[in-house]
């Protein structure tokens, strides 16, 4: 058996002889003399004192090896010595000191030495520096865990919320809520995250915030409805005088409720003109029903944010208008109005109308999801009712969810009664007056409406009655004799001139002048179409601003004429040897669409037959080329606008009389309706035989007829 080289006694030795093996091995050795570098070997002296600072720095780094051993090295003076204590000490694997001993070179050993002492040092600088930065970070931990803990017990002193005690209370909150599974599991995921976050961090205040949030929101916590039908017709009525069709509706609602004892509310859009009430209907609707009542203002609305809210990880996020609404409702079935839902806008912050959609939407607002909140909300019970000017502006789809009912305006009787049962009480009330301060004749009333307002509402009357109402006020706070009673001199001095004049449709001295009716966003009005002809080649021209459609109804009514001229007791030559010149007044009002066309037909007619038109008529309706009357939209504003300017005769489009059948009769009680479907039609019952007095020879062969004769 071969034994390695060993270190005996501080020498290194090898087997001699093997002298018994049982029960302990027995032998003779020999010492084997190190191969020593020359005295004067400068890099053997520079390697062992190498060697010596090495170990002196392990010792120094290594907590384990004891301070005294860097006594005992300093104090070695052999170098072989010292190689030899240094290697049978390192922590290094026996079978690399074995390889160490068998080494004969002392030089060489050496270097082998110093090559394991510098992996030590490495190894164990590595591990100083990860303990470094552990303990580091540990420090701080505690630093903040301590510091913390003072925090809490200040607050607790000067009485304070304490973080646990805050995270209980909201536990607490969270018990006494009623919400479904689904959103339980989820406040309780959100409060075990709260309870595990540092006070100190900033998700601690936005999870405080989000939570806070959550328990405010009612969720399946709803009012109870109140199914006294008779009761609801009497709020109705005593909030809005007319309106009909709409508190019918709303009746049917409460009845099918009261029925079936639950039902997805319908989506109710109220369409029509300004100042109809619209938006006020909906208190009425939440009054009727013993609902709370929310509005939210849509108009100029560009952010989809703004309707379903921003992410909670965001800085400054807040649920959309929509959940904060029910917030503030405090109940899950409340009444909402959606003003003004035709003025939302869609821009690069994404479009408004379509995060409406899914709210809107009785078969999907029941899981209705709010970026902010995360969870689900059921707005299947809440009735939304929108309001809007214009239905064109609104969004297909939007419209489509929505079922449209029209307001349109009032009649002056009904505008009487609406001002003297509610406007004239608020406004003395707003002015601090009483009913014995000042009184209102239905006369009087009416001649505010007649002479100083041109609506289909009743908002621009409300401004005329509070410019009444103040200057009666000031008379009051100064202590000056005047008038209880409202006189027209009194209208007129306060007041100024009438604004509007109701008979000035009613002139047929010139020919070609046409009153025809118009709808516009703010209800119906009056429009006049002024024909002239001048001795010319046919040439046309068009004034007043007038959009394509209207142009196009112009040519159609003229080539209609001068293919037809020989019906209408026209030579077909007349038209080339006549400049013709349409306008349509007010050129700074832009004007378009279709239901001008007969009216255009008329005025045309008219000023190439030099005949009159009939006094105090009107019309309004679409024409083709083959000679039909097509119907038209906005009839009920059109015909209250006749109304207003003191119309006695409307043509119309046969197909429209459905349209005058759902109208009141008190509506049109003092109007004659004439129902048409050809163009010929209209000229013989707008077109006297008599022309006007200073009527033009316009049919040039008759005349040169007679010259001949």
């Amino acid at each position: 058996m071969e034994i390695p080289p060993l270190l005996f006694r501080g020498k290194n030795a090898s087997l001699d002889t093997l002298q018994q093996e049982e029960p302990y091995f027995k032998a003779t050795i020999k010492y084997i003399d190190d191969i020593k570098p020359d005295k004067k070997d400068k890099e053997f002296k520079a390697t062992v004192d190498a060697v010596k600072d090495m170990a002196l720095q392990i010792i120094k780094l290594n907590p384990q090896i004891p301070a005294e051993a860097a006594f005992a090295i300093k104090n070695i003076e052999s170098p072989a010595f010292l190689v030899h204590f240094i290697a049978s000490n390192m922590n290094i694997e026996m079978l690399k000191k074995q390889q160490l001993l068998e080494v004969i070179d002392l030089k060489s050993r050496a270097d082998m030495v110093l090559k394991h002492l510098n992996q030590e040092l490495q190894m164990l600088e590595l591990k100083n520096q990860i303990h470094s930065k552990v303990k580091t970070d540990l420090d701080k931990q505690q630093r903040d865990y301590y510091l913390n803990q003072q925090l809490r017990q200040i607050q607790e002193e000067l009485g304070g919320n304490n973080p646990d005690k805050e995270v209980a209370e909201i536990r607490e909150r969270g018990k006494a809520k009623k919400w479904s599974a689904a959103v339980e599991a989820h406040f309780n995921k959100e409060v075990e995250r709260l309870s595990r976050l540092n006070p100190a961090a900033a998700e601690y205040s936005v999870s405080i915030n989000y939570l806070d949030t959550l328990l405010q929101i009612p969720f399946q916590e709803y009012t109870e409805d109140n199914f006294d039908l008779k009761r609801a017709q009497k709020i109705l009525d005593k909030d809005h005088y007319g309106l009909e069709k709409i508190k019918a509706r709303i009746l049917e609602y409460l009845a099918v409720l009261k029925l079936k004892g639950d039902m997805k509310s319908p989506i109710i859009c109220l369409y029509g003109p300004p100042g109809v009430g619209k938006t006020s209907l909906g208190k009425s609707i939440a009054a009727a029903l013993g609902r709370n009542y929310q509005r939210i203002s849509l108009g100029g609305v560009h952010d989809e944010a703004e309707i379903r809210g921003h992410r909670k990880t965001y800085i400054g996020a807040m649920p959309g208008r929509i959940i904060q609404s029910v917030k503030k409702a405090k109940s899950a079935n409340p009444v909402f109005v959606l003003d003004e839902i035709d003025k939302l806008t869609n821009t690069f912050h994404g479009d408004p109308s379509s995060a409406l959609l899914e709210a809107l939407d009785p078969d999907q607002n029941s899981t209705f999801y709010d970026n902010y909140l995360e969870v689900d909300f059921d707005l299947s019970r809440v009735l939304f009712i929108a309001t809007a000017n214009n239905l064109s502006t609104i969004q297909p789809a939007l419209l489509d969810r929505m079922e449209i009912v029209d307001i349109n305006g009032y009649t002056i009787e009904e505008k009487i009664q609406i001002a003297q049962r509610h406007l004239i009480p608020k406004q003395l009330e707003a002015h601090g007056l009483k009913k014995k301060h000042l009184t209102f004749s239905d006369k009087i009333v009416e001649k505010i409406i007649d002479e100083y307002t041109g609506e289909s509402g009743v908002r621009n009357l409300e401004k005329q009655l509070a410019s009444v109402i103040r200057s009666t006020a000031k008379l009051v706070a100064t202590d000056e004799e005047y008038n209880t009673a409202i006189t027209a001199e009194q209208i007129h001095k306060i007041l100024g001139a009438p604004k509007y004049l109701r008979d000035k449709s009613i002139s047929n001295a010139v020919a070609g002048v046409v009153t025809g009716l118009a709808w516009t966003s703010v209800g119906g009005s009056v429009l006049f179409i002024e024909s002239s002809i001048s001795k010319g080649k046919g040439k046309l021209t068009l004034t007043g601003n007038l959009g394509e459609v209207m142009k196009e109804s112009t040519v159609i009514a003229l080539a209609y004429l001068k293919a037809h001229a020989d019906k209408i007791g026209l030579s077909s030559d007349v038209f080339d040897k006549w400049d013709l010149h349409v306008h349509v007044p007010e050129g700074a009002t832009p004007k378009d669409g279709p239901s001008a066309g007969i009216t255009m037909l008329t005025s045309l007619a008219s000023v190439f037959t030099q005949r009159k038109v009939k006094n105090k008529i009107a019309m309004t309706g679409e024409i083709t080329l083959r000679g039909k009357v097509l119907p038209v939209g906005g009839i009920k504003e059109k015909i209250l606008a006749a109304k207003r300017m003191g119309i006695k005769e409307i043509i119309l489009c046969a197909d429209n009389k459905k349209d005058i059948d759902d109208i009141k009769v008190d509506y049109i009680k003092d109007l004659k309706f004439h129902y048409v479907t050809d163009m010929l039609e209209v000229l013989d019952i707008a077109l006297l035989k008599e022309k006007v007095a200073s009527a033009l020879n316009v049919d040039y062969k008759l005349e040169s007829r007679a010259e001949l004769n």
